[in-house]
């Protein structure tokens, strides 16, 4: 078979495969049959890249593809930024990256020293030092950072600095204090993280009921959201597939 021909072929199966995965209009099988190249094309125009401008996995991907041919690309373009001007908008990317790559310490020490004079109690700089520290395990110096950013700026809000406050607590052992936190914090968060976490610690304090309960709103929710949100939040629809009781599903 001619190249151009066996390739066509293969793109055509590919997105025939897609439609019946994710439930397109059967329709698009009848076109990707008797069509080629040009049927392909019409599908992805179609129905991949709108949804791939919505999907934060998508860009995830494309950002960890960059990261694997380059993965220190981006810290030194930050790095470089810090040394032409040092200003706190860079020390605050330099710091974002190095807690990206991984370099927890380092971004400690950025954003301390961001937190002087006017910007002493920052609330970006005090949740990027919170989250800094959680990464390097140091559950009751977060926690402290974050009731600190409060205490400077009750008007201050963050779904996920509430839901690291809720994590914090968790990891210092306050369990009562943090399923307070996790139950505010799911009322508002965008995504499924917040309530599968809280609901993980519900079934670890052997509140069975009430934990399957917030997998199968999870799950829900997941039924009746478009399908780049189910493929964004797979992580924890998976983990609520996985923990909810077999007799709650049935």
């Amino acid at each position: 078979m001619h190249p151009l021909l066996l390739l066509s072929l293969l793109l055509q199966i590919g997105c025939a495969v897609h439609v019946l995965r994710t439930g397109r209009p059967m329709y698009w099988l009848f076109l990707l049959l008797i069509g080629s190249y040009v049927a392909v094309a019409i599908y992805l125009l179609a129905e991949i890249l709108p949804e791939l401008r919505h999907s934060r996995g998508a860009r995830r991907v494309l950002r960890g593809a960059q990261e694997r041919i380059d993965p220190e690309r981006r810290k030194r373009e930050a790095s470089r930024m810090l040394e032409v001007a040092d200003t706190l908008d860079n020390r605050l990317r330099l710091a974002e990256e190095s807690l990206h790559a991984g370099d927890f310490r380092q971004a400690v020490d950025l954003y301390r020293s961001g937190l002087r004079g006017q910007y002493a109690t920052d609330p970006h700089l005090m949740l990027g030092l919170a989250r800094a520290q959680f990464a390097l395990g140091e559950a009751a110096e977060t926690r402290g950072t974050l009731e600190a950013l409060i205490a400077a700026n009750p008007d201050f809000r963050s779904a996920d600095g509430h839901l690291l406050y809720a994590r914090a607590l968790e990891a210092c052992g306050e369990v009562g204090m943090a399923l307070e936190e996790y139950q505010a914090v799911t009322q508002g968060f965008p995504g499924e993280e917040a309530r599968v976490r809280f609901g993980l610690l519900l079934k670890r304090s052997g509140r069975h009921a009430e934990a399957d309960a917030l997998f199968a709103e999870s799950l829900k929710r997941a039924e009746l959201s478009p399908r780049y949100y189910r493929r964004d939040q797979h992580e924890w629809l998976d983990i609520a597939k996985r923990e909810i009781s077999p007799d709650a599903v049935r």
